[in-house]
């Protein structure tokens, strides 16, 4: 397990909630690390003490499970090996290959031997129906790919003394676990092509029956290049009527719906400041992993604070935050960033504000909140990298991500 990446704050989750009677889901997309998480504490449940025939574990992607699709196969399969007198520490992985499922893991919950932990890899598998079935009855974790402080914690461990710049250079070429150890370009690019080929084959195509893969892509294609600037469904279908694609309004609604059930992109809506409220019209879209908007948009040149915005709004959902895109007297705010116990903190995300012009465009939208929460302006500079601007607080954005 020495070359695994720890999944510390993951990994506290499932500590936190074990041996509790409710289920443990972890959702992600595809590669993000959740069958490895499994690996990982079933290796700490065994270094304390728990027998090998007390965990069960089965992932159904791997074909040896084939038959255990069918859920009383599967349940009959579990039931027979639940430990009789201990408690049985069940892993079902990617559970929403088996139909009806819900029914099996309904039924474990009522068992008081067990620990029930299951994953997912889109955010369908927990339907409104299953939700609704399981109220109260299960904790939720959603697994992103590496942070940043996750990516340099490993590179440090296996002595990689790289500067931050320079690690962050490796980091926005990927984040997925596995690829971390992939030094060589041309690998890793196939690497997130089978990737990207098994969310949209598997999680979009299949279960929405999509029969124009073509248009679906370039949606996708679309999404990608539209990070950081607020989109509507009308303007993705006049861009795709431009190049010569015919397709209705609800095709396009539909197919946004599946690629943001898949989990390789996330929907930001816009938020009212003043008036505390959600707009509807508009939003942005930023990816899971920004390795591959450069896969999707193989000719696009390099944008790199629209990737610095992309890495900011990752790192404030990983820390539990719901995040708006903030509109206040004509001003836009990159993020409104609201806390669980429903604080608010707000996020101006630059390249660079060395330039006058610059650095004043980016603090007019936040000298425009005349609220007391906290304001911050993340830039990637290291000279002048931090600063205080009338309670504005300018932070190096590395710095910050290495925060927490």
């Amino acid at each position: 397990m020495g070359n695994l990446v720890q999944r510390s704050e993951y990994i506290e989750f499932l500590r936190r909630h074990r041996d509790k009677q409710v289920i443990k889901v972890v959702s992600g997309v595809r590669r993000s690390g959740k069958s490895t998480l499994f690996k990982l504490f079933q290796a700490e449940l065994i270094a304390e003490g728990t027998e090998n025939a007390q965990i069960i574990m089965i992932n159904f992607e791997d074909l040896a499970f084939q038959q255990l699709h069918d859920y009383m196969t599967l349940y009959q399969y579990l039931v027979d090996r639940i430990h009789p007198t201990k408690k049985t520490y069940i892993f079902l992985d990617e559970i929403q290959m088996v139909n009806q499922f819900e029914t099996v893991v309904d039924s474990l919950l009522l068992k008081d031997n067990v620990d029930l932990y299951i994953t997912g890899s889109n955010a369908y598998f927990l339907s409104s129906e299953l939700a609704t079935l399981l109220s109260g009855r299960y904790v939720q974790l959603n697994m992103l790919p590496l942070s940043f402080k996750e990516f340099v914690t490993w590179h440090r461990e296996n002595d990689n003394n790289e500067s931050l710049p320079e690690l962050y250079e490796s980091y926005i070429k990927t984040s997925f676990p596995y690829a971390v150890r992939i030094n060589n370009d041309l690998e890793r690019f196939e690497y997130l092509q089978g990737l990207y080929s098994t969310v949209v084959l598997n999680d979009i195509v299949k279960r929405m029956n999509v029969q124009d893969i073509g248009i679906l892509e370039r949606i996708i294609a679309v999404l990608h290049s539209s990070i950081g600037s607020l989109i509507t469904i009308n303007k993705i279908k006049n861009t795709l009527v431009s190049k010569g694609y015919k397709i209705a309004h609800q095709t396009i609604d539909r197919y946004m719906k599946g690629i943001l059930d898949s989990l390789i992109m996330y929907e930001v809506k816009r938020y009212n400041i003043k008036g505390k409220a959600l707009l509807e019209s508009q939003a942005k879209y930023y990816t899971v992993d920004t390795g591959l908007r450069q896969l999707v948009l193989r000719d696009h040149m390099e944008d790199y604070g629209h990737i610095l915005e992309n890495i900011i709004f990752l790192e404030l959902k990983r820390r539990g935050y719901e995040v708006y895109v903030g509109e206040n007297n004509q001003f836009e705010v990159d993020f409104v960033a609201i806390t669980p116990e429903n604080n608010i903190e707000y996020y101006q995300v630059a390249l660079t504000t060395l330039d006058e012009q610059t650095l004043k465009r980016e603090l007019r939208a936040l000298q425009s909140i005349d609220d007391q929460y906290p304001k911050f302006l993340l830039t990637l500079d290291q000279f002048n990298k931090t600063a205080n601007y009338d309670g504005i607080q300018k932070l190096n954005a590395l710095d910050w991500l290495l925060d927490k």
